[in-house]
């Protein structure tokens, strides 16, 4: 249960809020907007952690992000369990490879106010959030957003940037349980291959939900 919480929550603790404010909004939300806008492809490897409202780590995770716009992203975890969460830009899929079960949800009800919108959206995203600032701390810039939306399930996100790079994610829900995600050697703006995006359901598996389908006009 821990794991599917955290990964649609997605998505050591928040970074101080003490640190000094920067003085202009607008650098924070150049920082965002730049990277939905001119980020096409992203690779990159993750470490989550999943901390509960008393501050005591609950889970560690890691594996792969690969992301491609418009509306594609895998989300891939390796160590300490194999779980895929898929956006084809039609549905969401999560592969559970241990328990032989997939779950899937249209994608746009199932990311809908949620911070992984950011992952594959485009810059119409933004208006479903809010900036609420942006501060310097160890050598990041860091960006705090909150959902304009009050039943997205998360309460307000930081996203960390090294220069123009995105490296840290961080979500609070409304449990205030907090996600922590930390890129690492990430490449973007590469060529990844569309299968990569793309789910069929291995043979044996049980299916949940019910996917969304083209609708097609018939003259």
């Amino acid at each position: 249960m821990i794991r599917t919480i955290a990964a649609l929550t997605i998505l050591t603790g928040i970074a101080p809020l003490a640190v000094a404010e920067t003085s202009s909004l607008h650098a924070g939300r150049a920082l965002v907007s730049e990277f939905i806008t001119g980020v096409s492809t992203l690779s990159s490897r993750f470490e989550q952690t999943l901390i509960d409202a008393s501050g005591e780590v609950l889970e560690v995770t890691s594996g792969t992000l690969e992301i491609k716009r418009p509306g594609q992203f895998r989300w891939a975890y390796d160590e300490p369990y194999e779980q895929w969460l898929i956006a084809d830009g039609l549905n969401l899929w999560i592969y559970d490879v241990d328990l032989a079960q997939v779950t899937v949800k249209p994608q746009a009800q199932a990311l809908a106010n949620t911070p992984a919108l950011l992952l594959g959206g485009s810059a119409s995203v933004l208006d479903q959030f809010e900036y609420d600032g942006s501060y310097e701390d160890g050598g990041l810039t860091w960006v705090r957003m909150s959902p304009i939306s009050t039943d997205s399930g998360f309460k307000r996100m930081e996203l960390a940037f090294s220069g123009r790079m995105l490296a840290r994610m961080v979500f609070i829900d409304n449990l205030e349980q907090t996600t922590l995600v930390s890129l690492s050697d990430a490449v973007i703006n590469e060529e990844i291959d569309s299968a990569h995006f793309e789910f069929i359901v291995p043979e044996g598996v049980d299916v949940v939900g019910t996917p969304a389908v083209v609708e097609i006009d018939v003259p």
